[in-house]
């Protein structure tokens, strides 16, 4: 007598990633200026996602919505379960702490040291963190970017590129749930962005952080996008892989992969 086949077993289905970023149906204007129209997105923890569009399309405007510094006439937007909208402005500042911001500027303050620019978002914000492991958590966010000697410095003394990475530092102190990039390698020389991407991606794959991050630098899209929003007519157009999307036929896509 034959042994019964043996039956092939269910295959369990992965639980969806966690919705920490949701945008829905987001419309802002400034007078006749419709920038974003319907405009609707949804990050997932642990993934990367630019937001391509061309000058003036709105991708700022979104950002800034984003945070709070914008107010839309229209939609909603949750942010690590909180809808923005709601928020009186110490719970904004709070849920803030742990979004982290990279200014396309840096922001940085000249009349500080690099170490006292670490220190001041951790002086500012509800963290849980006895005060004698400051130098401590100053130190680990420059060896992040590897840029722990430059402790004592003057941002003034600093290139372009040590100051992005000492921004991207005073942001990663604060070991934010999730990362704002506006134009992270914009001004800056081709080597040295490439150099921002990879860190992009380094600190994705070392604190599991969610990224949102703002680009039209078409190789800071391919190197640190796991998925990409196209912003066209102030609406996510389409979205997808880098590799993906630069297949498509649709002229409106092609004109960015071109």
């Amino acid at each position: 007598m034959l042994a019964p086949e043996p039956q092939a077993q269910p295959t369990a289905t992965p639980p969806a990633a966690e919705a920490v970023l949701t945008v829905e149906h987001l419309y802002k204007s400034f007078g006749d200026n419709h920038v974003l129209q319907d405009f609707s997105l949804t990050l997932h923890r642990g993934e990367n996602v630019v937001v391509l569009g061309k000058s003036g399309s709105g991708k700022s405007v979104l950002i800034k919505c984003i945070i709070g510094l914008l107010r839309a006439e229209a939609g909603r937007i949750v942010v690590l379960g909180q809808d923005v909208a709601t928020l009186d402005h110490e719970a904004m500042d709070r849920l803030r702490a742990k979004v982290g911001f990279l200014f396309q500027s840096n922001a940085l303050y000249d009349s500080m040291t690099v170490r006292e620019n670490l220190l001041f978002p951790l002086r500012r914000h509800w963290l849980d963190h006895p005060r004698a492991q400051e130098g401590e958590l100053v130190m680990q966010a420059l060896e992040d970017v590897s840029l722990a000697h430059t402790a004592d410095m003057m941002p003034a003394e600093l290139s372009g590129g040590m100051r992005k990475r000492i921004a991207l530092a005073r942001t990663l102190i604060l070991r934010p749930d999730i990362i704002l990039y506006d134009e992270p390698t914009t001004g800056l020389d081709p080597v040295t962005a490439r150099e921002i991407d990879h860190l992009i991606r380094e600190v994705q794959h070392k604190y599991g952080t969610t990224a949102l991050i703002i680009s039209h630098d078409m190789s800071c899209v391919r190197l640190t996008a796991d998925r990409v929003a196209l912003l066209v007519e102030g609406r996510c157009y389409a979205e997808g892989p880098y590799d993906e999307l630069s297949h498509r036929d649709d002229p409106k896509i092609r004109e960015f992969f071109a």
